[in-house]
């Protein structure tokens, strides 16, 4: 677990070496780094402690199946307060204590480094606190000692984004005293620093000590504008951001001893919250659909150069994030202007890397229009306008260019690709591969399966996606799919309700308390009214009579259509963007005088996506709940504090859903009515 070697100064070299792949601290890393406190303060001959690495990252903070032990406030503050108790002993023990910290230090890995006196960096350095991800806090002393050595303004914004935090700016706000640029220099400025310095004292403990910048009763102006950050963060449905605040807060009106205690009293009321629970939950689904649960057992293949058809901001993203990731990639559109322009957006992407590293990236784009430079691709992807016939006839004018091996994918986020893979000359090799937008910031895609694709061509997606950082999930073929389809309802039920009498603001207000990432008419404003009609209309072409009942929300969509308000790009759909965002006055005709229950129509606003998640785990468009639940969240943004569409479902009782999605039928119409087969569902 770790390894000690006693050097000849008298220095002590620890690396931790968990049996793992990487280094997490889990009980027996615990026990271990107990025992090697115990070594430092207890033996006269050790005169220092240099902790460091032998994995190539730090530490990745703490198990999340330890976490999960955490279930009640006493169990998880009794083992928060044990583990600082090893901390603030490591500090005081007088003795000097550096940290190397390679890599990456997350969570309690960065807690550690920030007990010890000094730290040293390399320059592949990272250091964060992602717990707030996960409905938590800092619990090892973070929400304290980051504030006490770069100041609660800067820590504060840090502690609420899980802000990742690089070797340089590390360094320029002071948390590294030093950036090496090898592991040798590291050692090397470690020994210095720590001969240097055989009585350290932590700030915090020197008597007269201030905090930078002033502590809380001097810092007025940050506490007065700190809720709006936390609620601006989901703080309405995520108990841990205002948590945090209160941490930093009344943390710096005490010493450091009470503050670490009211700390764990913060993360034991955390750690057993319902969203806790479910980001927790979540957290391990996302595992182990990272980890290619529903990838077919072949093997694995790294795409070295791709096509990408459409240089339009969907096309443009994904040539930069894949020549980002070292892949050769042909941007091709109909003329060189649009081709070059996508280009340029991935050069404006770049624009803060070194000029070397930007330059790099840029010449593994090739933007033409000559279907020919396909040639040699492993895989290529359309990102064209979303109507069949476009899509047709690019298929068919790149496939005449492709090798024979070559996988074509579709990034249609609604139509089928079975219907689609009708056009091509090799249905087994076609595949759909759903991005979304913006592409560099989007975490998730969405693999689809369709009747006849292939075991290769769907595991040559799904490593595309892995080189490039993403996660995916891999769905079968289905009108919209999972992520289209029940983004698709949260937009639509806010126009019905619009039609309903409620007023608009009152909707976005329902949006905002559902924990949703945007309001729903704002959304669909960026999203665009007038995609919303070309997709409908578009189901009813390829489905004619069968085609279902129109949403009672689309009404209100062709209104504002037919008044040329198609959107944000327009400067107009259900606000006015001209002089400042604001709703359309005109939607007040549809409001009525009413009294609005707020937490049902939030409720009501999760309910429809859920409800049409459970439709397609029932219909097999998806293969797993994990899938359901990280498509959810990832993929649309999903009320992150529920864990997900299903796992929301869960948490409230199938049973007791489903009775009142039927209640709803019976006031909102036939869309309500669950399925008979629906109770039957594994969740």
């Amino acid at each position: 677990m770790i390894h000690a070697e006693l050097l000849d100064d008298g220095l002590l070299l620890a690396r931790l070496d968990h049996p793992g792949k990487a280094n997490v601290f889990d009980a027996a890393l615990g026990e271990a780094f107990a025992a090697l406190v115990e070594r430092v303060c207890g033996a006269e001959s050790v005169r220092g402690l240099i902790l460091a690495s032998a994995k190539p990252d730090f530490l990745l903070g703490a198990d999340i199946e330890l976490l999960r032990t955490l279930d009640s406030a006493p169990k998880a503050f009794e083992a928060t307060m044990a583990f600082k108790a090893e901390l603030r002993r490591l500090e005081r023990c007088g003795k000097p204590v550096v940290a190397i910290v390679n890599g990456q230090a997350l969570g309690a890995g960065f807690e550690i480094a920030l007990a010890c006196h000094a730290r040293i960096g390399l320059v592949d350095t990272v250091l964060a606190l992602p717990e707030v991800r996960l409905g938590l806090l800092p619990a090892g002393g973070g929400t304290q000692r980051l504030p006490r050595l770069v100041g609660q303004a800067t820590a504060l914004p840090w502690l609420l984004e899980g802000t990742r935090i690089r070797a340089a700016q590390a360094q320029e706000s002071g948390l590294l005293e030093a950036v090496a640029a090898s592991a040798e220099d590291a050692l090397a400025l470690a020994r210095a620093w720590a001969l240097a310095h055989p009585q350290p004292e932590q700030p915090w403990d020197r008597k007269g000590w201030r905090y930078p910048g002033g502590g809380s009763a001097r810092q007025g102006e940050l506490w007065a504008i700190a809720p709006s950050m936390a609620s601006d963060k989901g703080g309405t449905q995520l108990p841990n951001l205002t948590h945090i605040l209160s941490c930093v807060f009344e943390g710096g009106l005490l010493g450091i001893d009470a503050a670490l205690e009211l700390e764990s009293r913060y993360f034991a009321a955390c750690a057993t919250s319902a969203p806790a629970r479910a980001l927790l939950g979540l957290w391990l689904e996302q595992r182990e659909v990272q980890h290619g649960a529903a990838r077919p057992a072949v093997p694995v293949h790294r795409v070295h150069r791709l096509g990408v058809i459409g240089a339009g901001m969907m096309g443009a993203g994904i040539a930069h994030v894949a020549a980002k990731a070292g892949i050769e990639v042909v941007l091709l559109d109909s003329q060189q202007a649009l081709a070059e322009r996508g280009k340029a957006h991935a050069e404006q992407q770049l624009k803060r890397l070194p000029e070397a590293e930007r330059q790099a990236v840029l010449a593994r784009i090739e933007p033409t229009t000559n279907f020919v430079a396909l040639r040699g691709c492993d895989l290529v992807i359309e990102a064209v306008f979303e109507q069949r016939s476009v899509k047709t006839e690019v298929i068919h004018k790149a496939e005449a260019h492709l090798d024979a091996d070559t996988v074509f994918g579709s990034n249609t986020s609604t139509l089928p690709i079975g219907s689609l893979a009708q056009a091509s000359s090799a249905p087994e090799r076609f595949v759909g591969i759903h991005f979304f937008s913006p592409v560099e910031k989007m975490p998730l895609v969405e693999i689809i399966r369709g009747p006849r694709t292939g075991d290769a061509a769907l595991a040559l997606a799904f490593d595309l996606t892995r080189q490039l950082g993403k996660t995916a999930i891999v769905v079968n073929d289905g009108r919209g799919f999972y992520t289209s389809r029940c983004f698709g309802t949260y937009l639509l039920e806010a126009c019905a309700m619009v039609l309903e009498g409620v007023p608009a603001a009152v909707v976005e207000a329902a949006g905002r308390q559902a924990g949703m990432p945007m309001p729903p008419l704002a959304l669909h404003d960026e999203v665009s009214l007038s995609l919303t009609l070309a997709v409908d209309a578009q189901t009813r072409t390829d489905l004619g009579a069968a085609a279902p009942a129109p949403h009672p929300g689309l009404a209100l969509v062709q209104e504002l259509v037919a008044a040329g308000r198609v959107g944000r790009k327009a400067g107009q759909g259900f606000y006015d963007y001209e002089g400042g965002k604001k709703l359309w006055a005109g939607l007040a005709r549809h409001a009525k005088p009413a009294s609005w229950d707020l937490d049902e129509l939030a409720q009501r606003l999760l309910d429809v996506q859920m409800l049409e998640a459970l439709r397609c785990l029932h219909e097999g468009v998806l293969g797993s709940v994990a899938e359901g639940n990280v498509g959810a969240v990832l993929g649309w943004g999903f009320a992150p504090h529920t864990g997900g569409t299903l796992q929301a479902v869960q948490a409230q009782g199938l049973a007791a859903f489903l009775q009142r999605c039927a209640g709803r039928a019976a006031r909102l119409g036939a869309r309500w009515q669950p399925e008979p087969g629906l109770a039957q569902l594994s969740l």
